[in-house]
């Protein structure tokens, strides 16, 4: 159940620790409790934190750079990392070696590294340093990242399966209309994992976004902070990579 209030904000405030810091007569605040996920308080350090993130993921728009899309970010990861944990405590666990891989291979897709050493520790903490980050909140996040991913492949993913048939009605009702001669429609045989893997990964968000949605109505999340409580913030798949795009080469399009 998704609410916006303040119902909550004394549980929050006992939940997140010290939020607020006496000396003498004058209360000085260190942060401040943005949202409640079943209990789980979210921040508005968190949120900031979130949304300097956001700069290294490899997915998203321009239009998900905002407070109110990192904060749907945050409380989705919240209720499927409560769901892993639930299933299993041990569900968070990540190798060092898997984190390790998965940094390098960030690391190599990030146009910033192409001017840095962000292979070297020095390089890359000086490259986390621009967007206002340190390398050890970042392998934390990365970690829980990788956790959160690999729960939704394991969940959603294996037991999926696509069809010849969808292939090809997706190569000839969706791929092929977007060229302008027939000449230059690339061969099915050629295209076809990348049309499966398109729906693969469609299929895949239609069921997540099923689950969140089971989750958050059986759940509890509340909104405190008033401006993004204005705002609506919903709960969205927005953790995973959007289903890969088939387009034309330059010129071949209508």
């Amino acid at each position: 159940m998704l609410r916006f209030g303040v119902g909550m904000a004394a549980l929050a405030l006992a939940a997140s620790g010290t939020v607020v810091a006496q000396e003498g007569s004058t209360a000085t605040q260190l942060d401040t409790v943005v949202a409640v996920v079943n209990n789980q308080v979210i921040l508005a350090s968190d949120l900031s934190f979130e949304m300097r993130m956001y700069k290294l993921l490899p997915i998203g728009t321009r239009e998900d750079a905002t407070p109110v899309r990192a904060l749907e970010r945050l409380t989705t990861r919240a209720l499927i990392v409560q769901q892993i944990l639930q299933e299993d405590p041990q569900g968070m666990e990540v190798s060092q070696r898997d984190l390790e891989t998965s940094l390098a291979e960030l690391r190599q897709n990030l146009p910033g590294c192409k001017e840095r050493d962000c292979n070297s520790e020095p390089g890359w903490a000086a490259y986390l340093a621009t967007l206002n980050l340190t390398p050890e909140p970042v392998s934390v996040y990365w970690t829980r990242r990788i956790a959160v991913l690999r729960f939704i492949e394991q969940r959603f993913r294996s037991g999926i399966r696509i069809a010849p048939e969808e292939i090809e009605t997706y190569y000839r009702e969706t791929l092929t209309p977007l060229y302008a001669k027939a000449a230059d429609v690339p061969p099915l045989e050629r295209i076809s994992p990348r049309i499966q893997e398109i729906l693969l990964q469609q299929k895949v968000n239609a069921l997540l976004n099923d689950w969140l949605k089971s989750l958050k109505d059986q759940g509890q999340v509340e909104i405190l902070d008033p401006a993004l409580a204005a705002a609506g913030t919903t709960i969205a798949a927005s953790l995973v990579p959007a289903a890969p795009v088939l387009k034309p080469a330059k010129g071949a399009t209508h």
